[in-house]
């Protein structure tokens, strides 16, 4: 079973014993946490999507160590007219060690069934009863103008 969660504004593919680095989160070292933004979760050849998230999915991760990322060096200059600026950045991260995805009808069983999007999924398209009928368009020129 893997999951797509989305963490500090990016997506990470997991899967139960997988370690991630993702940006700082609250939390002491050894506390586990539930990431409930996940947006795709798979078993074998079964795959559920979420818009934007899949409903009553989770992901529980223990959290292994609180830490900072390598050191990035910015340096910006302009030729020629003696402008120099250097300035370092490292990013602190938290390490997860991912225990588990839980859907809702798991309750503790970490290895579940996943839960299937009904078939009448609202895909954004519209239907003769859904379409908006618009006014006439404005005149483009000067002479219909009263």
């Amino acid at each position: 079973m893997y999951a797509v969660v989305t963490a500090g504004g990016r997506q990470y593919r997991v899967s139960p014993g997988d370690t991630i680095d993702v940006e700082k989160l609250t939390g002491a070292v050894g506390e586990t946490i539930a990431l409930t933004n996940v947006q795709l979760v798979g078993q074998g050849a079964e795959v559920t999507v979420g818009a934007p998230a899949v409903a009553g999915v989770r992901v529980e991760a223990r959290i292994m160590a609180q830490k900072r990322g390598k050191k990035i060096i910015i340096f910006k200059h302009r030729r020629r007219k003696g402008y120099r600026r250097k300035q370092g950045h490292r990013q602190s991260l938290t390490s997860l060690r991912v225990t588990g995805i839980y859907t809702a009808e798991d309750g503790i069983e970490p290895e579940g069934h996943l839960v299937s999007a009904p078939d009448n999924v609202d895909l954004g398209i519209s239907t003769p009863e859904h379409t908006i009928e618009h006014d006439e368009a404005p005149p483009l020129s000067g002479e219909d103008i009263a």
